[in-house]
């Protein structure tokens, strides 16, 4: 059986409920976030990485400043 440390690079998603609300708020391995009602939509868009959503701080290409 292998440790943890050899088990290489985790990616760790994290999915908030907004009290008060029918809200989820969803952040990335990769720093982004993303807001939902539908549970669904939520790992969908989380599952679809890199599709949909960039890293926080980072510009598409092409988009001068």
């Amino acid at each position: 059986m292998t440790g943890l440390s050899s088990a290489g690079p985790r990616e760790i998603y994290r999915v908030d409920w907004v009290p008060g609300t029918d809200v989820l708020h969803g952040t990335c391995h990769c720093g982004a976030e993303h807001a939902a009602q539908d549970p669904v939509e939520m790992w969908e868009w989380m599952l679809g990485h890199p599709e949909g959503h960039q890293p926080r701080g980072h510009q598409p290409q092409g988009i001068d400043s």
